[in-house]
């Protein structure tokens, strides 16, 4: 796991030395163990390295293959690198290191961009070729690991995070005040912008060349999710069975390393699954919690810390186990940092990841993650898989459209936005949402049509949204995090397996507000407890009961409580302070302290409007935005 980051002046110009240094200085806690540097003529190559393969100086990057025709800049792993080495080695290919990353360059030469269709893992790299002066990105399937682009004045710069790109002379920091509104409606960016204009983040399973003297990038999608209902008979002993191979097969793949590996161990089903299997080939395997102190909590929030849950597993599996307990301040305090690392607000409140993270990177350099097991199984049924009483294919985007608007519905944003509002009045976020959809319009007749429809939703988008903030905030500690559930044969099964195997009871239909006041878990919680049934199932081998069956609650916090209570003066202090108040540039100054008001005086559950301004004022402050 690394960073990478490039030039490559299309009109011949020669890349600069020292710009390439910068860039890849500014990652470096992405590759603390070595750095690498590649510049020929218009095209400059850059590597940090986090080694986790053959640790020896043979993992060196950028690589060069046997003929200096490629060159590689790689991130990330092939989990079947062994395998595809053999084929290598049998066509004629020669090896000098153990690296995943030579089998990824030989694969290159010997099948270019096809040979993504053979990896399984998650990757970005950038390869070089001398004979035919282009430059080709690649992102991994899921978009596991992260790859940003931007072009000006001719000049495309790519690396793994914003800040790399930042550190060139011709980048701008100018807001995109559209991706920005969509932040706003969703929590989530949807499409390829970021909120920075011309910097894109490159599309999960897509391949972009450039060429020398060539203005029109090439680009291709190898991939995509497709959630279908099987037309064949199907058995459900067969397919727990094939489930449960899949999942040891999973995690023994990922287990491949020359570090010490570890796992998150939040007290679910899911890192409890990943935990329990991986603990059978790594004996007192390391693991990791965070919990919360809930002093000031209540409702719903009682829930939230699950240490008493990972600890019983803990001994179950004989791990050796570490904890720590974040309070209020915890969260105040790391948000300069955390908003650093993720360089812009992202789904989620994030802040307990970045502490998990920074616990396990003192113990071990790659950790497994449970990442990806709701959106594959159906792990949200309260996220409106049911949203199945539609008449056509519109009233559904319709209705599921108005669950997704998280933050501000459409009813508020032009009274929020006022300030900017002729700038943006031409963005409709409900096409940016249907949008989503144009590659998976499949037929829509039956409840789990729909529900289908749902499950690929949530994999492009809020998934999405989670593994970035994942490789951000483990990258910010050198710690490079696996996930398992997005093996390749996994996934495969996953889309193909039929929902009535993963959800009950699909006729009922249930709505829930999340930003909702009042005890949810009594009104709501108690009735979702049947999502990921066939995981549920074959995992109760290998779990103890009440994990396998316990509602569904996520990595969340107790901020909703933190926010009018220990935390308000800071709150008001960050937020509703009339000096040096750079959202006030954004937004109107009496409608947003009206929404912060009715969530400090308890009106209204806005915990994650409040966490999304929070991490907004921070990224104004970083690009220079008053």
């Amino acid at each position: 796991m690394c960073g990478i980051a490039g030039i490559f002046h299309r009109d011949s110009q020669p890349a600069s030395s020292v710009a390439l240094k910068n860039m890849t200085d500014s990652i470096s806690h992405r590759g603390p163990d070595g750095e690498g540097f590649y510049v020929n003529g218009p095209v400059a190559i850059g590597h940090r390295r986090l080694s986790i393969i053959d640790l020896s100086p043979l993992g060196h990057q950028p690589m060069l293959s046997r003929d200096s025709r490629f060159v590689l800049s790689y991130n990330g792993e092939v989990y079947n690198f062994n395998e595809l080495r053999l084929e290598l080695e049998s066509l004629g290919h020669g090896f000098h290191s153990k690296t995943d990353t030579e089998v990824v360059l030989n694969a290159w030469r010997q099948w270019g961009e096809d040979c993504v269709l053979k990896f399984n893992g998650m990757f970005a790299f950038a390869v070089w070729d001398n004979q035919e002066r282009s430059l080709t990105l690649v992102r991994d399937r899921y978009g596991i690991k992260p790859l940003y682009y931007a072009e000006w004045n001719n000049t495309l710069l790519f690396a793994s995070e914003q800040k790399a790109i930042l550190t060139h002379p011709y980048a701008k920091k100018d807001l995109d005040k559209e991706a920005l509104l969509e932040y706003f409606t969703f929590q989530n960016i949807f499409t390829d912008n970021t909120l920075l204009k011309n910097i894109k983040l490159l599309k999960p399973a897509t391949i972009l060349k450039y060429k020398e003297g060539n203005n029109s990038p090439e680009t291709k999608t190898y991939w995509d999710y497709c959630f279908r209902e099987p037309t064949e008979a199907c058995n459900y002993k067969e397919y727990c069975e094939e489930l449960d191979r899949l999942m040891k097969q999973a995690v023994n793949r990922q287990l491949v390393s020359d570090v010490e590996l570890g796992s998150y161990l939040s007290g679910g089903m899911d890192s409890g699954t990943l935990t329990a299997l991986a603990s059978q080939y790594l004996p007192y395997i390391k693991t990791f919690t965070c919990g919360f102190d809930l002093s000031s909590a209540s409702g719903l929030e009682l829930g939230y810390d699950e240490r008493i849950k990972a600890e019983a597993m803990s001994a179950l599996f004989k791990t050796e186990h570490y904890e720590m307990v974040l309070k209020a301040g915890d969260m105040e305090r790391c948000i300069p940092k955390l908003a650093y690392h993720l360089e812009e607000p992202r789904v989620g409140q994030s802040y307990p990841n970045y502490y998990a993270a920074q616990l396990a990177s003192k113990f071990v350099k790659v950790v497994l993650s449970g990442a990806g097991g709701d959106e594959l199984f159906g792990g949200y049924p309260w996220r409106y898989y049911r949203a199945v009483n539609c008449s056509s294919f519109e009233n559904y985007i319709d209705q599921y459209y108005v669950f997704w608007q998280r933050l501000i519905d459409n009813s508020m944003l032009k009274k929020l936005f006022s300030p900017i509002w002729d700038e943006v009045s031409h963005v409709w976020t409900r096409d940016i949402f249907r949008d989503v959809f144009l590659t998976h319009q499949n037929e829509l007749d039956r409840p789990e049509d729909y529900i289908n429809h749902s499950l690929y939703f949530e994999a492009k988008t809020f998934l999405h949204g989670l593994l970035v903030v994942e490789d951000k905030l483990s990258m910010a500690h050198g710690l490079e995090t696996r996930v398992p559930f997005l093996d390749n044969d996994l996934v495969d099964f996953a889309m193909k397996c039929p929902v009535r195997f993963k959800l009950n009871n699909l006729s009922e239909v249930l709505k829930i507000n999340e930003n909702e006041t009042g005890d949810k878990q009594t009104k709501y919680f108690k009735k979702t407890n049947d999502g990921k049934q066939i995981l549920r199932d074959v995992m109760g081998r290998y779990i103890p009961s009440y994990i396998v069956n316990a509602e569904k609650q996520g990595f969340s916090a107790p901020d909703s409580s933190w926010f009018k209570g220990e935390s308000i003066d800071f709150v008001k202090r960050s937020l509703c302070s009339e000096q040096n108040n750079n959202l006030h540039s954004i937004f109107d100054r009496k409608v947003l302290n009206g929404l912060i008001d009715d969530h400090l005086s308890g009106n209204q559950n806005r915990r994650l409007f409040v966490w999304s301004l929070l991490n907004m004022q921070q990224f104004l402050n970083l690009n220079n935005h008053s």
